[in-house]
């Protein structure tokens, strides 16, 4: 079944010092191209890319096939993202008439997250009832994937930083293992191997 891909991208990175959604890995691919690709090349009908932080900056490096889009109140978290990319799916669902099975979400600071773990988490049929997340030694990471039958009580029940977990553990998410595999980890500070801000 069809599903839509969801890149979280839009917070400040103020760990990092800057954007994550202005970082480019050592080889200079933009990190939102390296996220935004994964989930097309997964099999996503469309893919949404959650902008904030510099926003017009970042959208630039957005690439063909994805589209941007803004969140207006970034700031309040990763729970703003999520909540925007629900409902900006649903919108574009009603007006195209086709309706997704569910979301595929993951974030910008993990672009060294392998296919095989998105694989895995797509690998049985999916349903509009599910719940996926992948984990690495028993801690809960990307991708996640949230069955459109929970968009809105999720989107309902979204509150300050803490993103979908809550509601994933409230509702028996199934978990899973990516421990063999790389890429696992977010980054949240420099250096990465060759890794800079957009532009130098």
């Amino acid at each position: 079944m069809s599903f839509v891909g969801l890149v979280l991208a839009a917070g400040a990175g103020r760990r990092m010092g800057r954007p994550k959604a202005l970082l480019r890995d050592e080889a200079g691919t933009p990190w939102v191209r390296i996220a935004a690709d994964l989930l097309s090349a997964a099999g996503a009908d469309e893919v949404l890319v959650m902008l904030g932080a510099q926003a017009e900056q970042a959208a630039d490096l957005v690439p063909d096939g994805a589209q941007p889009v803004v969140v207006p109140d970034w700031e309040e978290g990763i729970s703003a993202s999520v909540g925007a990319g629900l409902q900006a799916a649903q919108r574009r669902a009603a007006a195209s008439g086709a309706q997704p099975c569910g979301a595929l979400i993951t974030l910008v600071d993990l672009p060294r997250m392998v296919p095989e773990a998105v694989a895995r988490v797509l690998a049985q049929p999916l349903s509009p009832a599910d719940l996926r997340r992948a984990s690495y030694g028993g801690r809960p990471g990307h991708p996640v994937f949230i069955g459109r039958d929970h968009w809105a009580e999720l989107s309902g029940q979204l509150r300050a930083d803490i993103g979908a977990r809550e509601y994933l553990r409230r509702h028996g998410v199934a978990h899973v293992d990516c421990t063999d595999l790389p890429g696992g980890d977010d980054i949240d500070s420099l250096p990465l191997p060759g890794a800079d801000a957009a532009g130098g």
